[in-house]
């Protein structure tokens, strides 16, 4: 389904919320994520990581701008230039420099509205990236994992159900190879003679369209930021202009809805909360919070065996 058709058919849907909120198992490996006061991340590097500029402010803004929030210094790498999409803020095609400024134009913006220190355009093109070297965009990843010292990665899911589109789980593959070699001396060791010394990835936060859910993460303190990331989110889409086209298309009509009050502000913001963040809606709904966003979560020691395991919690001083 084209990113333009996403809302509009989300709007056909009066079971929308219900039909696509995530199912949550029901077991212990379960855990609620809420609010952390004080800064606990104070000092630790966070990688947000996408295919397109939609897909953070869709799956998983909230819970980058909570990380944040929380000491996280955070940065958003793009993979694509997203040279497929509707021109900036019309929503009709436009010529492919169009969309490239104006998806580079929000992304940008997106990182400063969820409090990301930088962002990193890698612009392989929109849906080819299956044409490109799974080596070199790992390569890429290992680099920006070392010089930045990176503890936590958020992406797609590169084990996930039901994907199709090609960007998606190319890049979730990479950042998943990323994190393991990243921290080995060996893999891409000209690096490391350059000065950028190993570094495993210790937490990954994967969001899919059909995740294996181990970690819900209260999102509700952050909603307001998601709802600005998605608005901001133009070029690309599907959330940023829609609601006040609707209004226009409405008044067109000589008809109106309360709901996307009097100006195009009011529209979009009014009409991403009641549609578009929907699914978080329904899923904090069943943890007793207002939103939330759920994720494959892996945590520090998931690749330790057991001697290791032992080693870490019996050895003693000398």
């Amino acid at each position: 389904m084209l990113r333009r058709q996403f809302i509009p058919s989300l709007l056909a849907s009066s079971a929308f919320a219900q039909s696509q909120a995530p199912g949550v198992p029901q077991s212990p490996g379960l855990t609620l994520e809420r609010p952390v006061p004080n800064q606990p991340h104070k000092g630790k590097i966070l990688l947000a990581v996408q295919a397109h500029s939609d897909d953070i402010p869709l799956s998983a803004a909230g819970t980058v701008a909570k990380l944040i929030e929380e000491g996280y210094t955070g940065y958003l790498v793009r993979a694509t230039n997203d040279d497929m999409g509707d021109a900036p803020g019309l929503g009709t095609p436009g010529t492919i420099g169009e969309h490239v400024l104006g998806n580079e134009r929000d992304n940008a913006e997106i990182a400063r509205i969820l409090g990301c220190k930088g962002n990193f355009d890698l612009n392989y093109n929109n849906h080819r990236m299956a044409d490109v070297s799974l080596n070199e965009v790992i390569g890429r990843l290992i680099f920006l994992i070392r010089a930045l010292k990176v503890d936590t990665i958020v992406c797609w899911d590169p084990w996930a159900h039901d994907e199709e589109n090609p960007d998606h789980y190319t890049i979730a593959r990479a950042v998943e190879a990323a994190s393991w070699m990243a921290g080995r001396a060996h893999d891409f060791p000209e690096q490391v003679a350059m000065g950028h010394a190993p570094k495993t990835v210790q937490e990954k936060y994967y969001f899919a369209r059909r995740p294996e859910i181990t970690r819900v993460v209260d999102i509700s303190g952050q909603i307001d930021k998601v709802i600005e990331a998605n608005r901001t989110n133009r070029a690309k889409g599907p959330a940023g202009h829609l609601g006040s086209r609707l209004r226009d298309d409405l008044a067109k009509r000589n008809q109106r809805l309360p709901l996307l009050g009097d100006d195009d502000v009011s529209a979009e913001r009014n009409y991403i909360r009641e549609f578009v963040v929907a699914r978080s809606r329904a899923l904090g709904a069943k943890h007793g919070v207002q939103y939330a966003e759920a994720f494959h979560y892996i945590g520090p020691g998931a690749g330790r065996n057991r001697v290791d395991e032992y080693i870490r919690q019996h050895a003693v001083p000398r």
